[in-house]
């Protein structure tokens, strides 16, 4: 019988050699994402040519129902939950828009990069307007929307990659509308491509063969990565200049000991405005009795001033939901009170989760923007568990629309929000031992993190257990 520290030898050398059978197998893999390109591309594109759903369809009878299900109650869920255990290996091995960006790129013009493309704030921009635009065109209930945003963005991808790929997912790194939600939540994950650094510098090409070349698709600079916010996890590294070996990790190491080595302030931007406040308040407007409020305030007055065409459903169902054949219709004002509510919560959630960051800082000596993007990052896995919540809340609606009773999930939800403000407080502290003098100091941070976790995790509650009439 092995004894523990052979068991974790064999499997470290297990996991490295995973690293080479990727390496070695980018053919397998590639076929692979056609086939996946083939599903995805059939999936978007056809419920779009079919009529509605009846009433008496389901899920394994009518192909839009389906659909809506694979992307919105499987897919989109369980590819958050991927990206925390085994890091984006989504991205590299199976993502359609990666692989058709990238097979385009390679028969592209190849121009340089332009500045703008490059912005650090794309990733909260593009996923603040993608979150915003699905819920005013109710991209999770129907198939047009879905290939607008769905079809929009992979039609965008392949352009970026023809126009500046040079080999390269330019798109994927840059603008992908989830780009920095991924490299937020891997940073969670227990795996990553460790980097030797000594080993890579004392290399030495044996005589008499090519130098080995490496093309980083996500175009990370592999000689100096410390983290797997980045990498993608297709293994084209594995063993370059014997110095890239798959290995484990600790879930908490890239958070504690990276995250706080370059402060980005856009990383704080997306956890707390962006996944903690934008998403949250996404899903809440439609359960919201202030937002049934605020709307017939609204039209009230516009009544008495005489002003009609904001109630009327004139916009079409590209720009705002439209459907009258189903009875679902958005008016101009409903549109207009939707967005107003959705960053109305985001502001009135994210401010205070920033007073609170705030707090932490200040309790770990003189305030710094470096150290207060640090603990921010504390916060990630209740942002991740937020909008993981939010997403599979839609798996819920249509499995008990098909009449799965999942009494589970109350008590499944709760512990998932209770270990996620755990796990922000137990980063809090490893962080604040970076900063804080003492312990009374780094008890006080780590409580102000924990007070920004929980406001999260109330949020997300009064969602699902009505605690609060939002």
């Amino acid at each position: 019988m092995l004894n523990p520290a052979q068991r974790t030898t064999r499997f470290d050398l297990a996991l490295a050699q995973a690293g080479e059978w990727l390496k070695t197998h980018q053919t397998l893999i590639r076929r692979l994402q056609w086939l996946v390109v083939g599903v995805y591309a059939f999936l978007i594109v056809t419920p779009a040519l079919l009529p509605l759903p009846g009433r008496a369809a389901h899920i394994w009878n009518d192909l839009t129902l389906f659909a809506q299900f694979a992307f919105w109650g499987i897919w989109w869920p369980f590819v958050l939950v991927s990206m925390a255990l085994v890091g984006r290996l989504w991205c590299g091995l199976l993502c359609p828009e990666g692989a058709l960006s990238e097979a385009v790129a390679e028969r592209g013009r190849g121009l340089a990069v332009p500045q703008w493309i490059q912005w650090r704030g794309w990733p909260f921009v593009a996923f603040a307007m993608t979150t915003v635009y699905g819920q005013m065109t109710s991209v999770y209930q129907y198939p047009g929307p879905a290939l607008v945003v769905l079809g929009g963005s992979t039609g965008a991808a392949m352009v970026v990659g023809y126009l500046w790929g040079r080999n390269k997912r330019v798109w994927c790194r840059y603008l992908c509308p989830v780009t920095g939600v991924f490299a937020l939540i891997s940073k969670l994950a227990p795996f990553h491509f460790r980097v030797d650094t000594s080993a890579w510098l004392d290399w030495a090409k044996p005589r008499g063969e090519q130098p080995e070349t490496l093309n980083c698709a996500p175009l990370v600079a592999v000689k100096t990565m410390r983290g797997a916010s980045q990498c993608h996890m297709c293994g084209r590294c594995s063993g370059f200049r014997s110095a890239v070996t798959l290995a484990r990790r600790s879930p908490n190491a890239e958070i504690v000991d990276v995250a706080g080595l370059r402060p980005k302030p856009w990383d704080t931007m997306l956890i707390v405005f962006g996944l903690m406040g934008l998403a949250a308040g996404a899903f809440h407007w439609g359960a919201s009795p202030l937002y049934v409020q605020m709307k017939q305030t609204l039209a009230e007055w516009l009544v008495n001033q005489d002003i009609m065409w904001p109630l009327e459903p004139i916009l079409p169902w590209f720009v705002l939901t439209n459907y009258p054949a189903v009875n679902d219709v958005m008016t101009p004002l409903d549109g207009a009170v939707l967005i107003a509510y959705i960053l109305g919560f985001m502001l009135a959630l994210a401010l205070p989760v920033c007073l609170c960051l705030v707090g932490a800082t200040l309790a770990s000596g003189r305030f710094a923007m470096a150290r207060l993007h640090h603990y921010a990052q504390a916060l990630i896995p209740m942002a991740s568990c937020g909008v993981f919540l939010g997403l599979s809340s839609l798996t819920v609606t249509m499995l008990r629309a098909e009449g799965l009773a999942l009494d589970f999930v109350g008590v499944l939800r709760a512990l998932l929000l209770g270990g996620a403000v755990l796990w922000c407080l137990q980063l809090a502290w490893l962080i604040s031992a970076k900063y804080a003098p003492g312990i009374a100091r780094r008890l006080a941070a780590t409580l102000f993190v924990g007070a920004a976790a929980g406001l999260g995790a109330f949020a997300w509650a009064s969602l699902f257990w009505r605690l609060a009439r939002l």
